[in-house]
Formats: C-alpha cells, sequence, structure tokens
C-alpha cells in the first residue's frame, strides 16, 4: 500500500515558464502526487509548505542573476534535504536545457535535470533517480509534444494558456532564449481551437494565446496569414468571452492582424509590442528587423483601428554601444508612444549571445542612471493615461492573486477589457459579492499609475460559468488532467493499526 507524495514547483520567468508548470503539476499529480498549499514562490516556501516530497525548479535564463539565484535556492534546499529523507529535487527549464550536467556537478543533491523539450519525461526520471539512487540528467533537442498536450493543472477555473507555438525564429543578439528552446515549432489550428472548447466547456471564459513570436505563427505550414485566421475563429467559439495573445514581434505583425482584432467581438483591445529600443543603431546591434518609425506606425494603426487598446511594452536600458543619443530616441518614442505600461530591463549579459562579445558594454553606474529616467518617464505618462479613466465606467473580470490587500480593503481586484488592474469595492452579502470569474461594471474613482480604482459599488454583476467553475474548484477540490498511463510515484508506509488510525 502507498500514500501520495507531496510536490510544490518554484516557477522563475516567462508566461511560457507558467504554462509548463501548470504541465508539470498535471503530470506529477497524474503520477499520484498531491500539492502541498498554494504554488511556492522561492525555495523557503517550498520548504516550508507543508514539507513536499518533490520540488521542482522551474527556471529561466534570461536575465545574468538566473544562475546565482537557482545555486543559492539550490544551496538552500541541500540542508532542508538532509533533515527529509526520501526527498527529491528537480530542475528543469532553460537554465536545466542550458547547464546541463554543470547543475549535478555544483550542486550533486538534485535527482532529475530536464530540459525544455521533455516536460512530458518528469514523472518516469524522479522514479528512475528513486529507483537507481543516482541523478537522472535527460535533455533533448527537439520538441517532444506541445505543453499544452500534456496533462494540466491549471491555477485558474476560468482562465487558461494556450500555447500556439514553441521556439523562435529571430536572432537578436541579446537573447538566449531560440538556443534554448530552439526553432519555432507551430501546433495545427484545429488542435489548438479543439483545445479552447475543451477548455470552455470546463468553465474557461478567457485564453490567452501563447508563443515567443505568436504572429509569426503560420510559418511552419505557409500560412502568413494563420494567426489573424486564428483570432477570427476565437470568436466564433461560444462560451469564450475574452481572448488575448502574447507576445507578438513588430516585424511579423500585419494589417489583418489588427483587422482580426478590431472585428472579433471577444479579441480584447490591448495589445503588448516589444520596443527594446527606440534608436535605430541599437535596433540594428540588436538584430531586430524593425526601426522606430515603422515600430510608431503600427500603433497610431492600432489606435486608428482601435481607439481605446491599452499598449505596453519591454524595453532594454543599456545594450552594448548605446549612447546618451541613443537614450534619448528611446525616451522620444516612449513620449510618442504613450504605453499603459511597460516591462523596463537593465541590459543583462548572457554567455553564448553575441551581444555578450560586443564592443562598449556601458558601465553599469551609467545603466542604472538611464534605467532610473526612464522608469520615471514611463510611470508618469502610464498614470497620465490612467487618470483619463476617472469617472468613467469599464467592464471587469475578477480574480485570484490580482489585489494583494484585498482582504484588508474588501475590495476584489481583476482586469478590464484592456487588461488594466482594477481594484473595486466589494459588498460583504454573498448575494451582491462577485466571484473570481464573474464580471461587473465599476465606476472609476481613482487612478494610479499601475492600477485603477473603485470605491463606489459595483453594478450589473454577472455570474458566470467561470465563476460557477471557480466556485465547484473551491467546494471540492479535484485532479485536473488527463491521464497518460504514467506510472504511480508513491512510498511506502506503516499498514494502519487495527482501530484504524494511522
Amino acid at each position: 500500500m502507498t500514500s501520495a507524495r507531496t510536490y510544490n514547483v518554484i516557477t522563475y520567468g516567462c508566461q511560457m515558464n507558467v504554462h509548463d508548470s501548470e504541465r508539470i503539476s498535471g503530470l506529477l499529480e497524474e503520477a499520484g502526487l498531491s500539492r502541498v498549499g498554494p504554488p511556492a514562490e522561492d525555495a523557503t516556501s517550498a520548504a516550508m509548505g507543508g514539507g513536499a516530497d518533490v520540488v521542482v525548479f522551474n527556471t529561466c535564463a534570461v536575465r545574468e542573476n538566473a544562475d546565482n539565484r537557482l545555486y543559492g535556492n539550490l544551496g538552500h534546499m541541500a540542508r532542508v534535504k538532509e533533515q527529509h529523507p526520501g526527498m527529491q529535487i528537480a530542475v528543469g527549464g532553460c537554465m536545466a536545457q542550458k547547464d546541463r550536467d554543470i547543475i549535478v556537478k555544483r550542486a550533486p543533491w538534485v535527482d532529475v535535470v530536464f530540459g525544455t523539450h521533455n516536460v512530458g519525461s518528469l514523472p518516469l526520471l524522479l522514479e528512475r533517480a528513486r529507483v537507481e539512487k543516482e541523478a537522472q540528467v535527460e535533455i533533448v533537442e527537439a520538441l517532444q509534444t506541445f505543453p499544452s498536450n500534456l496533462p494540466s493543472r491549471r491555477e485558474s477555473p476560468y482562465s487558461a494558456w494556450v500555447s500556439v507555438s514553441v521556439g523562435c525564429n529571430n536572432t537578436c543578439t541579446f537573447c538566449i532564449v531560440p538556443a534554448l528552446r530552439g526553432k519555432e515549432t507551430d501546433r495545427r489550428p484545429g488542435d489548438i481551437l479543439a483545445e479552447i472548447q475543451m477548455l470552455v466547456s470546463q468553465g474557461v471564459q478567457e485564453i490567452t494565446l501563447l508563443g515567443q513570436n505568436v504572429n509569426a505563427y503560420g510559418v511552419e505550414f505557409g500560412d502568413r496569414a494563420a494567426f489573424a485566421k486564428l483570432l477570427r475563429a476565437c470568436g466564433d467559439v461560444d462560451g469564450l468571452d475574452r481572448v488575448r495573445f502574447t507576445s507578438p514581434h513588430p516585424k511579423d505583425f500585419t494589417d489583418d492582424v489588427i483587422d482580426a482584432m478590431a472585428s472579433t467581438h471577444n479579441v480584447m483591445p490591448q495589445l503588448h509590442m516589444p520596443l527594446q529600443s527606440g534608436s535605430d543603431a541599437v535596433l540594428k546591434a540588436m538584430r531586430r528587423s524593425y526601426r522606430s518609425e515603422k515600430y510608431l506606425g503600427i500603433l497610431e494603426r492600432v489606435r486608428e483601428a482601435m481607439p481605446h487598446a491599452a499598449i505596453t511594452t519591454d524595453i532594454i536600458v543599456g545594450f552594448p554601444g548605446e549612447t546618451e543619443e541613443d537614450f534619448q530616441a528611446t525616451l522620444d518614442v516612449v513620449e510618442r508612444a504613450r504605453y499603459a505600461a511597460a516591462f523596463t530591463f537593465q541590459y543583462s549579459k548572457r554567455p553564448g549571445t553575441p551581444a555578450a562579445d560586443m564592443p562598449g558594454q556601458v558601465p553599469k553606474a551609467v545603466t542604472q542612471e538611464r534605467y532610473e529616467r526612464l522608469v520615471t518617464l514611463v510611470n508618469g505618462l502610464a498614470w497620465e493615461e490612467n487618470k483619463a479613466f476617472e469617472g468613467r465606467d469599464v467592464e471587469v473580470m475578477f480574480a485570484l492573486g490580482e489585489g494583494r490587500k484585498d482582504f484588508e480593503t474588501n475590495r476584489l481586484s481583476g482586469r478590464a477589457r484592456d487588461n488594466r488592474l482594477v481594484h473595486a469595492s466589494v459588498s460583504d452579502d454573498p448575494a451582491l459579492r462577485p466571484r473570481p470569474g464573474d464580471v461587473a461594471t465599476v465606476t472609476i474613482t481613482h487612478a494610479a499609475p499601475h492600477h485603477l480604482n473603485s470605491d463606489v459599488p459595483i453594478r450589473e454583476l454577472r455570474r458566470t460559468r467561470g465563476g460557477d467553475a471557480w466556485q465547484s474548484a473551491t467546494e471540492e477540490p479535484q485532479r485536473r488532467g488527463v491521464g497518460l498511463g504514467i506510472p504511480v510515484l508513491g512510498k511506502p508506509v506503516t499498514p494502519p493499526a487495527a482501530d484504524g488510525c494511522c
């Protein structure tokens, strides 16, 4: 007789990693494990969360401090493992794909190392490591199956990621992702739509189409218009209320996609369009095959088609060779673009990328000073954009985990159609209080740079299938996923005593 072992997954990095982690959780639960507490955010919370028997690090290799962060956490887990006989530690994701055998050499207490292309192998590798009592390292170079084809333990009953492609064909000089996730591989449209319809049947009402470069979707089967067609097809899925996607690339973004966004009722008026730099010289050095005027032209056409669209971006400061003039060009583009938000980064040298060996590496102090100027500008412009919402009504889909102070302030938070974060006052009366997944109209009373507040009662509360799914999952937690015949992982336990007590 065996009892279920427990697990926790610690996720670093991008939405692709979040998506992969849901699959990792689904695989482990199909193999007979159960999660301890909520998703872990660091090694300490994983260790403290009831003493998980299996701790999985799903890693990111994009930032320079990724190595230090991983090995620091693994060092912490070595001490935890000494006090927890039978514990297993696994490392997956981009850092595992990059470092391979190095991880086990630096942290010999790690039991499994698996790559970005063989997530589905994790349960078997864990079992093999347990039986053979030695570390298992399995890194494959080609994708074995799309993450979306694996079992899943979704964190949200009403919202889901749907992978349209994996990998990237671009050669940006600062990016290590193509080397770790490989060339772009596209799913067939019918498979994507079948997954969306399956999710909707389970109560999901919002999906985010996910890929390293979503609007290059179709390159593998020779259809340049495939992504626009996919967006329009989403409009025909009954019960699907909101469709988002991330991330596109300016070089592949077509007017057909803009038209599909504007004309498809459930595609949200929101666009994340990475800029990286406003300097044409820096863009050339980055191998970003667009220039600032082309980029701004895309934004102009998006706003002509969807005047209320919220546009966000990614920007890198301090790329090798960036001059003060180059940086000023970035500030100028930001002024003209008027982003709803921007994810700003200081350039991080990654070994193995062309940029790491470029001359003109910008001193840290210079990069920091420019970064602070950029953040000040971005926040000021975002605040101005948000202030325009004061007194206006917006439709909000409420969600868990969006507002850290919701319980203290008697608020519930969620996202407007354009993905702005909204904190709304809600009633104590269960009949008037929205559930996560429910939708209501709120009037904005106050704006901040990164969110909107509503301090008046919500109106037009709509109970949704997504809210029903959340309530059902809350009242009767059940394992999600499709069985794949994976061997169950277990550990021997003492037979029960005669009186039935363990």
